[in-house]
């Protein structure tokens, strides 16, 4: 009798705390990365002045590029560790019409939700 009674405890426990956030943690999460990893050696290479051809042999092409012109580029890092927030950041580089770049905004890692 104590040996079902044991059982049944454990086993309402385990139920019981199987909805827990601790357990969680336990659940092997892999890693996702996207976008274009940038060095930041490699961002202090860029300057104002530079065609779009130094900077795509600089930084690699961009993941994109504005839709209704060739005009601003973007690359844009987005990475979510297994169980940690979710950090992106976005380097928007905006040239000229002969292809000089005239802007470089450089917005830092920015945490979001998990």
């Amino acid at each position: 009798m104590r040996c079902k009674t044991l059982t049944a405890a454990a086993v309402v426990f385990l139920m019981m705390t199987a909805g827990c956030s601790t357990l969680g943690r336990v659940v092997y999460r892999p890693d996702i990365n996207q976008g274009n990893f940038l060095v930041a050696n490699d961002v202090a290479k860029i300057h104002t002045g530079m065609t779009k051809q130094q900077v795509a042999y600089t930084l690699g092409t961009p993941m994109m590029s504005d839709p209704f012109g060739s005009n601003t580029w973007y690359y844009v890092f987005r990475q979510e560790p297994g169980h940690e927030k979710v950090t992106q950041q976005t380097l928007t580089l905006t040239f000229d019409g002969n292809g000089t770049l005239t802007n470089i905004d450089n917005k830092p890692a920015l945490s979001g939700n998990n």
